[in-house]
């Protein structure tokens, strides 16, 4: 150990002591509980940034902790690195894609072994590589079997600036999740997954993972899902064998309904239009409804437009006939793409009779007194001769409904949908705002659809032992929509797996969203060339135990993961429902915009991105973890502030020096505590402080509230200072300490005859503290631990290996008073009680010990009168 501090060799020490001796290695032990630690794997843009140092920071901290406890901790690391920003930079750079992504791989590489973040490198996995999609394609075709993937032409969210497909997940909000461009849809032939058949599981399953997921995350993917409870009905249509299904949340509404409104995309409408004279109208009106979509901005009203038609349906419950339309406000996306108008309870359906010049019946009426349902006559009704002003869209009492009238609508909607049950033209249902995930990208990079197309033999699946269907070497970037992979003959023409004749490949790649939705499976099993995992060594690691990563991808890759892991728990690759038990979000890093007060998420766009590289050649990766987990609470947004890693770097020299100082003497201190009756005063205040340490920074580690745990730790180091200053002889420091310590006038050596109790109690601080500073600057604390006389590090395979300090209970107590209790203003014995304990506290504790009892038996007590802090006077007679 050297006399001064020097992050840059330190560090380097211990980060070749680490790689030489594997001490992030695992394998599965069964004798061992195991903690799966993981963090979002990133994308390789070519370099990190404070945002994800901030992010592998916080899981490497928990690994740490994890470790120290006695867990078998894996912490993996990947690289998610298909996708379209390496097309961009193969068209900007002029290379392929292959070679931007695996350059950035290796830079990145190596600043996260500078930061000694503490990743099982054996694990490492990119999704790039054939060993990983081979498995995507594996997955594709397994589900294919199932039925789980389909192909179908459909609109798409078409982004026009990356020129791809993307998923509503990546298109919500009506711009690309990526580059911000407004989406446009276009119709194109593409696969699909069937995620809504899971709809009701990634509902209903929310309840294991309630506890550990944040709320907010939660919300947002059941706000995804939207399951609506209501009922579907049957309209026939006049003249045609086909009927129109209808989905409705407010059935009871039915008797008000003055028209079938569908959506312009309605699939029945091209047969229904058959010869019709109208024919002709309905599909120009409905080509510009999609035009007008596509370029619609997102949050935009938009003014409800409709044609007729000319196709009368029927109301199954009234007989009554209904006209036909089409509008720009019901969505194909939504329920059956067809709602049954019923402006007087629909503010759209209102808005759109009033336009159109509608009828508009009222057929629920407000409850404005108490009566039972029974006392409404059959026949109630209201004046329709009143004009409405707006829709009334609250449940009341049916009126103008037949049979119907005088129930209220909660009563009438489960009896209306078992009525259309039994008389066979609806029934009760559930719908969902889920759309099934469209995975097809017109991409070079990424993983190719194993499929080809035969003139003899249609859609044909590779089979299984060709896997994987291998990108090229190489490939042209037009820049014109379409899939590179169209343009290279050598990957296009193939034969067909059944008859051997020419055949074509699919020239769509998948979602990169396929790739990261099982990765962490790969993890336990990276080496696998016969399956994607060995479902015996998936058993050990997963669940996750805690994962880390942005809420941006609540609705995307959190609800594309656990859809895959139900899917995977089916075909028998895994026995549970959920693939993570714990989540935490952390908030953004953000900095001041030059020129302005704004603080916004770093970015290069915006001058106001910070190097990591930069902070650690300046200060130490030490001193950048520190930082940035000292902040900012994990969850909330981080403030840069380089005066902030000043800090941390005086902070890791006090503790380096206080070390130095001790090192030698305290290694004659004696291995068990001395009893309390050996100790001074100090010597005691100084074991409780340390354990009251060890308690709270256990308990903020356990709640991820590592900020106050550094807190906690910067208080012991004050307090350790502050007795050893009372215990030791003071030397002026050296010309280069004071300016290189300018917080720390004076330095103490160790007094030789320091007594044992002194001796141990500045040893069991020294080491609490080192450990407990692991998980934040490890390589620190290794050099520390090294010099308290610890050989083979902190996490030695071999004999010394290090454990988390732990508190003893009687010493962690906060600080107690002795509290003396009197009996008719006389002493007759004391008790126990921290400073901030009530009087009734006080009172009971005092009335109720054994010394104070026999001095009141027999006699009764008048009254108690209690001084915090001070005093308990119990007057008897």
């Amino acid at each position: 150990m050297d006399e001064k501090y020097f992050p840059e060799k330190v560090e380097e020490k211990w980060q070749k002591h680490w790689e030489a001796t594997g001490a992030f290695e695992v394998e599965a032990d069964t004798s061992r509980p195991k903690f799966y630690c993981l963090e979002m794997l990133p994308y390789p843009s070519g370099f990190l940034h404070m945002g994800h140092v901030r992010n592998y920071t916080i899981g490497d901290a928990l690994a740490w902790y994890k470790r120290l406890q006695g867990f078998n901790v894996l912490h993996p690391i990947g690289w998610d690195s298909f996708g379209q920003p390496a097309e961009q930079a193969a068209i900007k750079r002029n290379i392929q894609p292959r070679e931007w992504t695996e350059e950035n791989i290796a830079h990145m590489r190596g600043q996260f072994k500078r930061l000694g973040i503490s990743f099982d490198w054996r694990r490492e996995t990119a999704a790039h590589t054939p060993q990983y999609y081979k498995w995507d394609q594996w997955f594709f075709l397994r589900m294919l079997e199932r039925g789980l993937v389909y192909r179908r032409t459909a609109p798409v969210n078409w982004c026009p600036k990356e020129e791809t497909v993307l998923s509503n997940e990546q298109s919500s909000g009506g711009v690309c999740w990526r580059c911000g461009a407004v989406v446009e849809k276009k119709n194109l032939e593409q696969w699909f997954v069937r995620t809504t058949q899971y709809a009701e599981q990634l509902l209903g399953d929310m309840r294991e993972i309630e506890a550990g997921w944040p709320e907010r995350v939660l919300t947002m993917q059941r706000n995804w899902i939207g399951a609506s409870t209501g009922a579907y009905i049957d309209f026939p249509v006049k003249d045609h064998e086909e009927k129109i299904r209808v989905f409705t949340t407010r059935i009871d509404t039915i008797y008000g309904a003055n028209a079938l409104v569908l959506a312009p995309e309605h699939p029945v409408l091209e047969k229904l239009l058959e010869g019709s004279t109208q024919q002709k109208e309905v599909i120009q009106f409905a080509e510009r409804v999609r035009a007008a979509r596509s370029q619609a901005k997102p949050g935009e009203d938009e003014v409800k437009e409709g044609v007729n038609t000319g196709l009368i349906a029927v109301n199954p419950f009234s007989d009554e006939s209904l006209p036909v339309w089409v509008a720009n406000y019901v969505l194909i996306d939504y329920g059956a793409g067809a709602v049954m108008s019923v402006p007087a309870h629909d503010q759209r359906d209102f808005e759109f009779a009033q336009k159109h010049t509608l009828p508009i019946k009222q057929v629920i009426a407000p409850i404005t007194h108490e009566k039972e349902p029974s006392n409404f006559a059959p026949q109630l009704g209201v004046d329709q001769s009143v004009e409405m002003q707006q829709a009334m869209t609250d449940y009341g009492v049916l009126v103008n409904s037949s049979e119907w009238s005088g129930k209220l609508s909660q009563d009438a909607i489960a009896a209306m949908a078992e009525y259309a049950e039994k008389h066979g033209f609806g029934g009760g249902a559930v719908t969902y705002r889920l759309r099934d995930w469209g995975i097809s990208r017109q991409r070079f990079w990424g993983a190719p659809i194993p499929i080809v197309y035969c003139d003899k033999c249609g859609i044909v699946p590779v089979p299984e032992k060709d896997l994987p269907v291998v990108l090229p070497e190489r490939a042209e970037f037009s820049g014109t929509g379409q899939s590179p992979l169209a343009g290279v003959p050598e990957f296009v023409n193939t034969t067909c797996p059944k008859c051997n004749e020419p055949a074509r490949r699919d020239t769509d790649t998948m979602d990169t969203f396929v790739d990261s939705s099982w990765y962490f499976f790969r993890y336990c099993d990276p080496q696998n060339g016969d399956a994607p995992f060995d479902p015996e060594k998936a058993a050990y690691w997963t669940p996750v135990d805690q994962y880390i990563g942005g809420i941006e991808h609540a609705v995307m890759h959190l609800l594309y993961t656990r859809f895959w892991c139900k899917m995977m728990r089916d075909m028998g690759l895994v026995k549970f429902n959920e693939p993570v038990k714990n989540l935490l979000t952390q908030g953004m890093v953000t900095n001041i915009v030059e020129g302005t007060n704004e603080w916004k998420a770093m970015s290069k766009s915006l001058g106001n991105g910070v190097d990591p590289d930069e902070m650690v050649a300046a200060y130490g990766a030490d001193a950048v973890r520190l930082f940035v987990m000292f902040a900012a609470p994990p969850e909330n947004e981080l403030r840069w502030l380089e005066t902030g890693i000043e800090g941390a770097v005086r902070f890791l020299r006090r503790v380096y020096n206080l070390v130095w100082r001790w090192r030698e003497q305290i290694q004659t201190a004696p291995q068990s505590a001395p009893s309390d009756e050996d100790l001074t005063i100090a010597e005691r205040a100084l074991r409780r402080a340390t354990h009251r340490t060890i308690a709270r920074v256990t308990d903020d580690f356990e709640r991820l509230h590592f900020n106050t745990s550094i807190a906690a730790l910067m208080e012991l180091l004050n307090t350790l200072s502050d007795f050893t200053a009372q215990t030791t002889s003071a030397t002026e420091p050296s010309g280069n300490e004071k300016s290189e310590l300018p917080d720390v006038m004076v330095f103490r050596a160790p007094d030789e005859n320091a007594s044992a109790g002194t001796l141990f109690a500045v040893r069991e601080a020294l080491e609490a503290m080192v450990l407990m500073l692991a998980p934040m600057a490890p390589h620190a604390a290794e050099e520390l631990w090294e010099a308290l006389g610890h050989q083979g590090g902190i996490l030695s395979k071999q004999g010394d290996r290090a454990k988390w300090p732990q508190a003893d209970k009687e010493l962690s107590r906060k600080e107690e008073l002795e509290i003396p209790v009197q009996i008719n203003g006389k002493l007759r014995g004391r008790i126990r009680a921290t400073p901030d304990a009530s009087e009734e506290f006080l009172r009971s504790a005092a009335l109720s010990d054994e010394k104070v009892r026999v001095w009141m038996e027999g006699r009764d007590v008048i009254k108690v009168i209690v001084v915090p802090q001070r005093l308990v006077n119990i007057v008897v007679k």
